[in-house]
């Protein structure tokens, strides 16, 4: 596990770099649901975010979960690199929240995302860094 007050540049380097992810959620019966998304991740403030279709799957794991949120992870590989960030997840839906998560997807994927009027964040406040690279 990774200091998450001091991590490794080359592991906040990996997070800028272009990688697709997984993220991690839990259905009502415990089991894991995993599905293939984009993540950005801020260092200074320690949210990992997830821009998605407020009526998916995964929104509603981390809606039912309460207002507490839902523990999740996000996890990507590359051949012998990988690294997870686990935390606690909320939906955001304010519009100024869903633009800057827009935006620092597209610095990081060089794309603007397809217009999506249903779009929310899933903002991951994370407390937990694993990864070997």
């Amino acid at each position: 596990m990774a200091d998450l007050h001091d991590l490794p540049p080359e592991y906040l380097a990996f997070w800028r770099e272009y990688h697709l992810c997984t993220l991690t959620t839990l259905r009502a019966d415990g089991t894991p649901h995993v599905v293939p998304v984009g993540v950005t991740y801020d260092p200074d403030t320690r949210l990992a975010r997830v821009i998605t279709s407020g009526n998916s799957r995964k929104v509603a794991h981390v809606r039912a979960a309460g207002p507490d949120g839902a523990r999740v992870a996000v996890c990507q590989m590359h051949r012998a690199r990988w690294a997870t960030l686990e935390g606690r997840a909320v939906i955001r839906t304010e519009r100024e929240t869903v633009r800057d998560a827009e935006r620092r997807y597209e610095e990081r994927y060089a794309r603007t995302p397809r217009p999506n009027p249903d779009r929310v964040v899933i903002e991951i406040a994370v407390d937990r860094a694993l990864g070997r690279g």
